[in-house]
């Protein structure tokens, strides 16, 4: 079987098994990478760039050196391949969470239970929820959504396109990896700089896919080309930004704004704020399912490209 056809049977099989069954409870492969880095970087930590590339390299190489092993194994038997390619989809998407976490702090929200919306929300995102009235809450939720359906689905389904198993591994780990070290603490202002480039140049691709599809999905497509266009640029994050836009306009509400990290406030640009509207507690399930959306339209899209790829060079 060719590799693009194993790679169209996985990755649906994958996105299949992540719809029925979400993340696994215990031993998630993503949390048994998280710790080995974890242990790597106690190993190696110095808060200088050139310790933290090392731990980025021996990390993101050891996991695409792992996948890389993995697929030689099965190489022989398609079965195996497939099994492997869907087995590598499903442990490194997280739609089903996304959403499920994003609609138990919107019902919480919906129901007037501000103290449990304020519990649930560190599952989904890093805001500091007592910093957060209800509309706050329902602001970062459909930001984490659209954010993390690039992240967390899009992302790896085109890396897993350009690469197969290697490429769905390596994506994750680069992602995890930042998501550890890359942000702007002090005890990683230096260290996690290596992750925090390789993410942003990994996730560019996957980032603008999101939001074309977003648009393409979304109930007010042009709404969500003008807010990417106008808006996009003025976020701070190169990924975040296309994202978010494009969420917002289709969405037709307003993103960004005051928020709180740990303690730090940011004042973030407001997306799509002159023709969008405050975000509302039901705009979160809309957001979920235009996540959904999204996935299932970036794995057509990705299956489609390697097929096409694959049958000119043949």
């Amino acid at each position: 079987m060719r590799a693009d056809r194993v790679f169209a049977y996985g990755a649906t099989a994958g996105l299949l098994g992540d719809l029925l069954l979400g993340d696994p409870r215990r031993g998630h492969p993503v949390a048994a990478f998280g710790r080995a880095a974890g242990a790597v970087e106690r190993v190696l930590w110095r808060d200088h760039r050139g310790w933290g590339a090392l731990h980025t390299a021996v990390c993101v190489g050891g996991a695409v050196s792992l996948a890389v092993a993995a697929g030689r194994v099965v190489r022989p038997s398609r079965t195996a391949s497939v099994a492997l390619t869907a087995a590598a989809t499903w442990a490194v998407v997280g739609g089903t969470s996304l959403g499920r976490e994003a609609r138990a702090v919107g019902y919480a929200l919906e129901v007037g239970d501000v103290e449990g919306a304020r519990a649930r929300l560190p599952h989904l995102c890093g805001r500091d929820p007592q910093a957060l009235d209800s509309a706050g809450m329902a602001r970062a939720v459909v930001e984490s959504v659209a954010e993390n359906t690039s992240d967390a689905v899009v992302g790896a389904l085109v890396w897993g396109a350009v690469g197969g198993v290697p490429g769905l591994v390596g994506f994750r780990a680069v992602n995890t990896l930042d998501a550890m070290v890359g942000h702007r603490s002090e005890r990683y202002r230096r260290y996690g700089w290596a992750s925090a480039r390789l993410d942003d140049l990994a996730g560019w691709p996957g980032a603008r896919l999101t939001a074309v599809l977003a648009a393409v999905a979304g109930a007010d497509p042009r709404g969500a080309v003008r807010a990417w266009r106008a808006d996009a640029h003025r976020h701070p994050s190169p990924n975040a930004g296309p994202v978010e836009a494009s969420f917002a306009g289709a969405l037709g509400v307003r993103l960004g704004g005051t928020l709180s990290y740990g303690g730090r406030v940011e004042h973030r640009p407001v997306l799509n704020g002159e023709r969008g509207r405050d975000v509302g507690v039901r705009d979160v399930e809309r957001a979920v399912r235009l996540s959904r959306r999204v996935g299932w339209l970036a794995l057509g899209v990705s299956v489609a490209a390697r097929l096409m790829v694959k049958g000119r060079t043949s």
